[in-house]
C-alpha cells in the first residue's frame, strides 16, 4: 500500500520545496520508490513534462530527486500570475482559464476532484508520495474550498508535518499560532513539526522545541541547519533569484515584473568564472557587462513597457554600440524584435507594440501555446542541447535566416548581422555543458569545464545526507499514512 506524508509550512518560503526534494532523495537512497506531489502551485517558473503539459519547476526538481521524469499529475493545478489580480489556471498540465483571484476563490473547490484523481494516479505502484503544501494552513480565511493545504490533507486523509522558518524569527509563534487558529479537525491531521534554516548551535533551541511540543502535542522531527549549498539547486520562486559575483565574465539580467522560466540562469550562476548580476527596477543596466540576457516573461508586452519605464532600452542600445552581446530567450526574444502583434488580445487589450528593434523580426501572438521537450544542436559548434519550449507567439523575419540552432530538425532562433544580438525560444540551453562553454568562449573569456547536471545530483545527495543527519526521517516515515 502506498504511504503518503504532507509537508506544510507555517508561512511562505519556509523551504518546503527543498525539504521535499531532500526527503525524497533520502528515501530513494533507502531503497523506496517515491514520487512528489503538489496539489496547487503558484509560479511562472514552469517545467514541461514528458506527457506534454506543464507543472511548477519545484516539482520537476523533486521528480529528479526521485529519479523520475516530470508528469502533469505531480502538480495538477498550477497558477501562473499574469497581473496583480489575475492568473492563468493550468489544470493537469493544460490551460483551464484565466481568472481573477476573487473568481478563482469561488471556483477552486471544483478542482478538488482532478487533484484527487492525479494524487491517486501518481501513487500507483509506489511506496511513498511526499506532498508539498502551499503558503500556510494558518490562513484559515482561505480554508473554504481549499485544495492546497488542509482541504487536500483532509480529503485525501494524508498526515501532515508542519515546518517553521527560524531564519525569519518568531518561529515559536509561527507553529504554536498555527495550532491555535486551526479548527480541531484540521489540527488533528498535523502529527509532527520541524524547524528549518537554523544558523549556529542547534542545542540553543532545545528549550524552544520542548515549548512547541508541549503547546501542540506534535512530535518533534528535528532542527535542520541552514543548507549552504541550496543555491546550487534550481530556484522556483522569483524572490530566490540572487546575484552571484566573482567571475571574469559579467552577465547582467534585468528583473522583469513577470519574469518566467528563469532556470536558464541557474547553470550560469553555478559556473566558476561567471558573475550574474540581477538588476532591479530603478537601477541602470551596467555598461561593463559582457552579456545582457533578457529572460522569459509571462506577459511580454507588459514587461516590455516595464523595461522601457526603467530606461533599460536606452542602456541596452548603449551596450550594443559599445560591442556588447545580447541574448533574448522566449519573451526576451520577442522583445528584441521590431514589433509584437497581439491583434487577438491574448495578453490584454488588442495591441501592436514597437519592440526594441535589435533584431529584424516580428512576433505575432497566437492562442495556441507551444509546449515541447526538444533536442537541439548549436550550429556553430555542433554541440548538443536539450531544453524545452513553452510560449505563445510565432516569430518571423529576415534575421531568422541567421538561425543558430537546429531544433528537432528545424531552424530556430535569430541573430543580428554581426552576431552580437541573438534570440531563441529554447529554454534550458545553458544546462548543456558543451553549449555553455562554447557560447561563453565567444565572449572572449574561456571558462573551465563544469558538469552542471552532476552538480545538481551531487547537491541533492548532499541535501539528503544533511536531512538524514538533522531530521528524524525514521519518525517521519512512521507518521506517513
Amino acid at each position: 500500500m502506498t504511504k503518503s506524508i504532507m509537508i506544510q509550512g507555517a508561512g511562505s518560503n519556509v523551504g518546503k520545496s527543498m525539504l521535499v526534494a531532500g526527503i525524497a532523495r533520502a528515501c530513494v537512497r533507502r531503497g523506496f520508490s517515491v514520487a512528489p506531489f503538489k496539489p496547487q502551485n503558484m509560479s511562472n517558473n514552469a517545467a514541461v513534462t514528458i506527457d506534454g503539459g506543464e507543472i511548477g519547476r519545484a516539482q520537476a526538481l523533486q521528480a529528479l530527486a526521485c529519479g523520475l521524469d516530470p508528469l502533469v499529475d505531480m502538480n495538477p493545478v498550477l497558477l501562473k500570475p499574469e497581473s496583480e489580480v489575475g492568473a492563468q489556471v493550468i489544470v493537469q498540465g493544460k490551460r483551464f482559464a484565466t481568472m481573477k483571484a476573487r473568481d478563482y476563490g469561488k471556483q477552486k473547490a471544483k478542482l478538488l476532484p482532478p487533484v484527487l484523481e492525479s494524487f491517486a494516479r501518481i501513487g500507483q505502484g509506489r511506496d511513498l508520495v511526499i506532498v508539498e503544501g502551499a503558503g500556510s494552513p494558518a490562513e484559515v480565511n482561505l480554508r473554504a474550498g481549499d485544495i492546497a493545504n488542509m482541504g487536500f490533507a483532509a480529503a485525501a486523509n494524508v498526515p501532515v508535518v508542519l515546518i517553521g522558518d527560524i531564519d525569519r524569527g518568531g518561529v515559536i509563534a509561527q507553529l504554536v499560532g498555527t495550532h491555535a487558529v486551526l479548527p480541531p479537525e484540521d489540527g488533528a491531521l498535523i502529527k509532527g513539526f520541524a524547524i528549518n534554516k537554523f544558523r549556529g548551535d542547534t542545542t540553543l533551541f532545545d528549550d524552544g522545541m520542548d515549548i512547541i511540543a508541549a503547546r501542540t502535542n506534535w512530535a518533534s522531527l528535528g532542527i535542520v541547519p541552514w543548507f549552504s549549498d541550496a543555491w546550487k539547486l534550481p530556484a522556483e520562486d522569483v524572490m530566490d533569484i540572487a546575484s552571484k559575483t566573482g567571475g571574469d565574465i559579467k552577465i547582467v539580467v534585468p528583473r522583469l515584473n513577470r519574469i518566467a522560466n528563469f532556470d536558464d540562469l541557474d547553470p550560469l550562476s553555478a559556473t566558476q568564472g561567471v558573475s550574474v548580476e540581477i538588476v532591479e527596477a530603478g537601477r541602470p543596466l551596467p555598461q561593463n557587462a559582457d552579456l545582457i540576457v533578457i529572460p522569459g516573461s509571462k506577459s511580454t508586452i507588459a514587461d516590455l513597457a516595464h523595461f522601457r519605464a526603467q530606461g533599460w532600452d536606452i542602456d541596452l542600445q548603449a551596450h550594443v554600440r559599445c560591442g556588447g552581446h545580447v541574448l533574448g530567450i522566449c519573451g526576451g526574444y520577442q522583445m528584441l524584435g521590431r514589433e509584437i502583434i497581439d491583434d487577438l488580445g491574448i495578453e490584454g487589450p488588442p495591441a501592436r507594440v514597437k519592440g526594441l528593434g535589435l533584431l529584424d523580426v516580428a512576433t505575432r501572438m497566437v492562442p495556441q501555446k507551444r509546449l515541447a521537450l526538444s533536442h537541439a544542436r548549436y550550429l556553430p559548434t555542433g554541440d548538443a542541447v536539450r531544453g524545452y519550449e513553452i510560449h505563445l507567439g510565432v516569430t518571423t523575419g529576415p534575421d531568422c535566416a541567421r538561425s543558430w540552432l537546429s531544433l528537432d530538425g528545424r531552424a530556430e532562433g535569430a541573430a543580428s548581422g554581426d552576431g552580437r544580438v541573438m534570440g531563441c525560444y529554447l529554454h534550458g540551453l545553458f544546462a548543456a555543458d558543451g553549449f555553455r562553454s562554447a557560447y561563453l568562449k565567444e565572449l572572449g573569456k574561456p571558462i573551465a569545464a563544469y558538469d552542471y547536471a552532476k552538480s545538481v545530483e551531487d547537491t541533492l545527495d548532499a541535501l539528503a545526507a544533511h536531512l538524514e543527519t538533522h531530521m528524524d526521517i525514521d519518525r517521519l516515515l512512521s507518521i506517513a499514512g
